[in-house]
C-alpha cells in the first residue's frame, strides 16, 4: 500500500508525489487490465508477449555490459 504525507497544505505536491508511486509499482496497470473480462487465450497471449518484451530488455541491458 503506498502511503503519502501531506506537508504544510500541500495538497497537489502530495497527489502528484502518489501518481507516481502507484504507477511505479503498476497499480494503474493493473486497474486498466481488470477494467473488463479477458479471455484465457487472450490472457495467455499477452503474457507471453510481456515475457517476450522482458527477455528482450534483459537481452538488450546484457549486450551492453558484454561489450557485444
Amino acid at each position: 500500500m503506498s502511503e503519502v504525507k501531506v506537508i504544510d497544505d500541500q495538497l497537489e505536491r502530495a497527489l502528484k508525489i502518489l501518481k507516481r508511486k502507484l504507477a511505479q509499482n503498476g497499480t494503474f496497470k493493473e486497474i486498466k487490465k481488470r477494467r473488463y473480462y479477458e479471455k484465457p487465450s487472450v490472457k495467455k497471449k499477452r503474457k507471453r508477449q510481456e515475457a517476450q518484451k522482458r527477455r528482450v530488455k534483459a537481452m538488450k541491458k546484457a549486450s551492453r555490459y558484454r561489450g557485444d
